[in-house]
């Protein structure tokens, strides 16, 4: 039997370091989710197979399953269910898939979505795509009497996503998941593309994801987390494949960078293992340094002028500020030794036009994300299902 109504929520993440070097299969990142939410509930549906509502569309579209995957009904706008609605149509169409592999059966099913991780309807670079994705992925499987473990959700989350995209890494998923401070090195995601597309999502979620490990990081003691909006939205996606048409992107530049960004996570990692904040600060500095030196070699825009001035204005407050994530707009980050003052970080960035946002470390979406749980290779036997 399905529950009558499953209502879940993931929150949202920020980038501490790592950011373009973790695409690379294998490579860290630290990410950190923040408590701003996405927030999903399953119920029964009628008048069709699946009906999704969310709060950034003004009303319900309404879809069928058909053949691999779902459909728009006659009348609804078909574009929506491969653009705003991708991510959760993926989610629907990923676990439909498993079910049927395991000769489950499925079911009308309505998701509304709602999300805090925009301002007035503009992105403000918090993950909002991860956090749908995670939201809905847990919401539906529960709605269905599935059994995940953080594992599990996590896994299901990013084979979802990369039915939609392969280019992100999958660290905001992770933030979104375990919560909290985060380690993570991401899989091959085309090969687990190429995986559900020859092998199905049980085969595919079972088989070792070569690379991929997530792992929980004690927080700084004595620095306070404060993040800006430069007040502009940004394209990871399109920055990601931007630098992937770059020439020089493809010799000594990129072997150079992801080797010095290995470097610098590795440190800030050690750093917070062995509670050192002076060498946490140094490395964020670093990773700085390495997404400006990135954005002067290529001419990306990674560092817009509002980044610059985030970072320079908190600086002059007795902070160690960077951008967080991909740049190009969104947000930057700021740690602030306790003995300085908070306060003045804010009047002055306010007053440098870059919005304050009040936001604070979360726990993830699950209940338990147990604090020694990593990603292994090998089976994941806690993924079954039940009516």
């Amino acid at each position: 039997m399905t529950a009558a109504r499953t209502t879940r929520r993931a929150p949202g993440k920020l980038m501490i370091a790592g950011e373009y070097a973790v695409l690379e299969p294998g490579r860290p990142a630290i990410v950190v989710a923040v408590d701003r939410y996405v927030t999903a509930t399953a119920t029964a549906a009628e008048g069709a197979d699946i009906v999704i509502d969310s709060d950034l569309l003004g009303h319900e579209v309404r879809l069928r399953r058909a053949g691999q995957g779902l459909e728009a009904l006659p009348g609804e706008d078909p574009s929506l269910a491969g653009g705003v609605l991708a991510h959760v149509v993926s989610v629907v169409e990923t676990i439909d898939r498993l079910r049927t592999e395991r000769r489950l059966p499925l079911a009308p099913v309505r998701l509304s979505v709602r999300s805090d991780l925009h301002r007035a309807g503009v992105k403000t670079g918090l993950g909002s795509s991860a956090a749908v994705t995670v939201a809905a992925t847990r919401a539906l499987a529960d709605h269905y009497g599935m059994r995940l473990s953080p594992e599990d959700g996590f896994r299901l989350a990013l084979l979802a996503s990369v039915r939609v995209d392969t280019g992100p890494s999958g660290a905001d998923l992770a933030a979104a998941t375990w919560g909290g401070w985060v380690s993570y090195r991401s899989p091959d995601r085309e090969s687990l593309l190429a995986g559900l597309h020859r092998d199905g999502v049980a085969h595919t979620l079972r088989c070792p994801w070569t690379d991929c490990a997530v792992g929980p990081l004690p927080p700084p003691t004595g620095l306070a987390l404060h993040v800006g909006w430069s007040g502009s939205p940004a394209s990871t996606t399109a920055l990601v494949a931007d630098l992937a048409t770059r020439p020089e992107w493809q010799g000594a530049l990129r072997t150079r960078f992801i080797e010095d960004s290995e470097a610098c996570v590795s440190t800030a990692e050690r750093a917070l293992r062995h509670d050192e904040p002076e060498v946490l600060l140094d490395a964020v500095r670093t990773a700085r340094g390495l997404l400006t030196r990135l954005d002067a070699e290529t001419s990306l825009g990674i560092v817009t002028a509002p980044l610059h001035r985030l970072c320079e204005v908190a600086e002059s407050c007795g902070a160690t500020a960077k951008p967080s994530g991909a740049g190009g707009g969104d947000c930057g980050i700021a740690l602030l030794p306790a003995h300085h003052s908070a306060a003045l970080l804010r009047l002055r960035w306010t007053a440098a036009g870059i919005t304050p946002l009040p936001l604070e470390v979360t726990t993830g979406l699950a209940a338990d994300p147990a604090a020694e749980d990593r990603i292994v290779p090998g089976p994941s036997p806690s993924l079954q299902g039940h009516t």
